[in-house]
């Protein structure tokens, strides 16, 4: 039996491995394709569950049968226009010089600092669209209408498609008017989750990394890298070399999780006893396929796919399971 080679352990693609810097993930790249005026949309994490479907894809062995499918369940409130953030070029770069907030909510006042008067909304025609080089919507979320008992929201920029001037005109049109998730995904669609990780703090090699076991006999103890390296260079360490460190509390991104279900009715997917670690969802929820980052009550922000994917049937749901997660 041949012996057993493995060169090293974890990952290297996400490095170094420290926490975020916020618990609210920053999206770094939006859709250019999406035909919809908003790119992107914010949900808390309730908890998952799974659903009774009729499997509709083609080449599989079950096409046709009842199959059994997890999915997590993410509470998502409207969304509240706060304002607009416009960017120009400045030292070669595209940067913000300039925050217009037309409404302002007293639960903002636990975020950041309120201005006395808010800014007029006809403010945005006495900047030469010709310098702008993009716009971006200012939103927060509502966690008063949703199951999550929190009273800070999260206030994040979205991007929009289109022109400049068509992003000026929606946010005129639309400054009122709350988001609905209904106006931005739609059931069957695809979407990238953006989220911070669960924390799991400072963790040793072995959890951190998957590396084996040593023999039982070792001498300096059996949970530790059997080495650091050659000793071509003393008193240096590779950075590939597995070591103790933070472990979760990331910035990670899943592309391509489908949206099942959008519903407003909650009561078809509380479980009773509700959600454990969150509570009952009492506002407009979608079901997305598989496990997403982050604990339970998490912010989550959902974005429009930057990955094209190829048209996947959605499955016939019969029933969504709602026994105690007790």
């Amino acid at each position: 039996m041949p012996r057993t080679h493995s060169p090293r352990h974890g990952s290297m693609q996400f490095w170094p491995r420290v926490r975020a810097k916020r618990q609210l993930a920053r999206v770094r790249s939006w859709s250019n394709t999406a035909k919809e005026p908003v790119l992107g949309f914010i949900g808390y994490k309730a908890g998952m569950t799974h659903v009774i479907a009729i499997d509709t894809r083609k080449t599989s062995t079950s096409k046709g049968e009842e199959i059994s499918i997890p999915v997590t369940v993410v509470e998502c409130p409207p969304l509240k226009i706060v304002g607009v953030r416009l960017y120009k070029k400045k030292y070669l770069q595209k940067q913000p010089f300039k925050d217009f907030l037309f409404k302002t909510d007293k639960s903002l006042s636990r975020l950041i600092r309120l201005p006395k008067k808010p800014h007029d909304i006809k403010s945005l025609d006495e900047i030469p669209i010709a310098e702008l080089l993009d716009v971006r919507l200012l939103v927060h979320t509502q966690p008063s209408i949703a199951g999550i008992s929190k009273k800070k929201p999260e206030l994040m920029e979205l991007a929009l498609s289109g022109s400049i001037e068509e992003k000026i005109n929606f946010v005129k049109n639309n400054i009122d008017k709350d988001i609905p998730i209904n106006n931005v995904f739609k059931e069957g669609e695809f979407v990238d989750v953006h989220a911070v990780t669960k924390g799991k703090g400072y963790q040793g090699s072995i959890k951190r990394f998957g590396v084996a076991l040593k023999v039982h006999k070792t001498e300096k103890g059996v949970r530790r890298v059997g080495t650091l390296g050659s000793w071509s260079g003393q008193g240096h360490t590779l950075y590939r070399v597995p070591h103790p460190g933070q472990m979760g509390y990331h910035l990670r991104t899943e592309y391509n999780k489908q949206i099942y279900k959008i519903s407003n009715n909650p009561e078809e997917v509380n479980p009773k006893g509700a959600f454990v670690g969150y509570g009952t969802v009492k506002s407009t929820y979608i079901l997305l396929a598989g496990s997403i980052p982050g604990p339970r009550k998490r912010a989550i922000v959902l974005s429009k796919p930057i990955r094209k994917h190829e048209p996947h049937p959605l499955p016939t749901l019969i029933e969504i399971n709602k026994e105690s997660k007790q």
